[in-house]
């Protein structure tokens, strides 16, 4: 009975003070009750009109912090997906004490019976929008276990891993009480780590150490001039431009690749000593080079490779006296100078390189020489003469080209239309014109009609239309050693 009284004079104090403050006014003119508000905001004595824009523009400008370790970002709770309803929220401020009822709560609520809870709701959809284009400022990659090479030896960098911004889980945060979160204003972020794919490394380091003992020789050979120049290719200059990498499937497994960069900045240094502009593929070289030193091969064959280069005319040439001279068949000098129709004395030309005659991979430790002064065919294999024979070449008005050529192809019998000859145990050698499909190359006794044996008795003389005559045994012995890809020089 005690407490009911009290109670009861507390009610009729409260609203003793509501009268002396001119709570007669405030009814009247449908304003605000006094020491009502909402978000913290005072909204006593105004209009539900003026309350609303007064909780909106204080909406429009709260700050929410979000936070993850020492790092924090302040957004709008618009972009969060917090939208704040500053009418239907004003209107229930106005509502308050203008019932029995509702006054009645005051002696139940006190204090928190003058607060007004915001009206606002939820968009998900925009909440994950604005995490997700923050979540590449949180993000740190992991960081593979690798290998690094230090002082010429071998050692293991353990793995560090990352993190990134778990979405779906801070959207269940703000989720599962908005009201509060809106209220403290901050937001702790929730991250996951990400693991490296590669963890350790450890137990490849003595293969690693292995390889760094392996010494490769490279052989750069230059089938123009037939020649090999070597190098010794030692960790100590190796392992500045290959690079250790370990595959995340099979981490027990070593792969060395190329620096692009530094490796050709090593065969740079190497190309100073090859002189004439001489050059290899970077590419294939380091290429090589990685395969061998990773399956320990003491020995990487490679190619070098001829520049174009520039011809000033001199008085009496022309363009087949050039093409001899350079071992060049003057058609092709001709498709490397398009709109030249006649030469003039000092005049410049490309002379296209020498490589152009030989586009497939030479074959090692084979070589073809013909001798047209000699009129005779040579035959190599690992530097020792194998086989001399008497040959025969082109007639002066269809000659044999000098140069240095290669086998390209193999026909049992080839046809030449322009003559009508049938050409046994056939392997071309270059085309005369670049944009034709006929070629001079080898051949044994050539009939025509299929019947009359031509030059049988003529080995040793010029008797061919530019091609190399061989005795039909020796032509097939040739045809059955040389593959494709045999270089074949042919001297004047």
């Amino acid at each position: 009975m005690v407490t009911i009284l009290l109670i009861g004079l507390f009610f009729l104090t409260i609203v003793g003070g509501v009268v002396a403050g001119g709570m007669s006014y405030v009814y009247a003119r449908g304003r605000i009750l006094p020491g009502v508000s909402s978000l913290g905001i005072p909204l006593s004595g105004q209009t539900a009109n003026t309350a609303a824009e007064t909780l909106q523009t204080a909406w429009d400008t709260r700050v929410i912090i979000l936070r993850q370790g020492e790092s924090t970002w302040s957004i709008l709770p618009g972009e969060l997906g917090l939208i704040l309803d500053a009418d239907a929220t004003a209107a229930m401020a106005g509502r308050k004490g203008r019932s029995p009822d509702d006054l009645a709560a005051l002696l139940g609520e006190r204090a928190g019976w003058f607060d007004v809870p915001p009206v606002w709701h939820y968009d998900p959809a925009t909440a994950q929008r604005t995490l997700e284009q923050l979540a590449p400022h949180l993000a740190i990659p992991p960081v593979d276990a690798v290998i690094r090479i230090e002082d010429g030896r071998a050692v293991a960098i353990p793995a560090t891993d990352g993190r990134e911004l778990n979405v779906t889980a801070t959207l269940a945060t703000i989720q599962s009480d908005p009201t509060a979160l809106l209220n403290e204003g901050l937001i702790d972020l929730v991250v996951r780590p990400v693991p490296a794919a590669v963890q350790d490394v450890s137990g490849v380091v003595d293969e690693a150490n292995r390889l760094l003992a392996t010494t490769v020789t490279l052989e750069a050979y230059d089938p123009v001039r037939d020649e090999t120049l070597t190098w010794l290719v030692e960790p100590v200059a190796w392992s500045r431009w290959l690079r250790l990498v370990i595959d995340s499937a099979a981490p027990q497994t070593l792969q060395w690749l190329p620096d692009d960069g530094l490796g050709a900045a090593y065969l740079d240094d190497l190309e100073s000593e090859l002189g004439d502009g001489r050059t290899f593929n970077v590419e294939t070289t380091l290429t090589a080079l990685a395969e061998a030193i990773e399956a320990q091969q003491p020995i990487v064959r490679v190619r070098l490779y001829h520049p174009e280069r520039a011809h000033i005319v001199q008085p009496g040439e022309t363009l087949s006296s050039i093409g001899h001279d350079y071992g060049i068949p003057y058609p092709w000098i001709q498709q490397a100078n398009p709109g030249v129709d006649q030469l003039n004395v000092d005049q410049t030309i490309v002379i296209p390189s020498p490589d152009v005659m030989l586009p497939l991979e030479p074959v090692p430790g084979k070589r073809i020489v013909v001798s047209l002064g000699e009129q005779r065919t040579r035959v190599y294999e690992n530097g020792q003469l194998k086989w001399d024979w008497p040959a025969s070449t082109g007639i002066d008005s269809s000659p044999t080209a000098p140069g240095v050529f290669q086998v390209q192809s193999h026909v049992p019998n080839a046809y030449a239309a322009n003559w009508d000859l049938w050409m046994p145990s056939f392997m071309g050698i270059y085309r005369p014109v670049p944009s034709s499909d006929f070629m001079n190359g080898f051949h044994g006794y050539p009939t025509r009609g299929n019947a009359q044996l031509l030059w049988t008795n003529d080995l040793g003389r010029r008797v061919t239309y530019g091609c190399i005559l061989l005795d039909s045994e020796n032509a097939q012995l040739l045809y059955d050693w040389a593959e494709d890809g045999v270089v074949v020089e042919v001297r004047p």
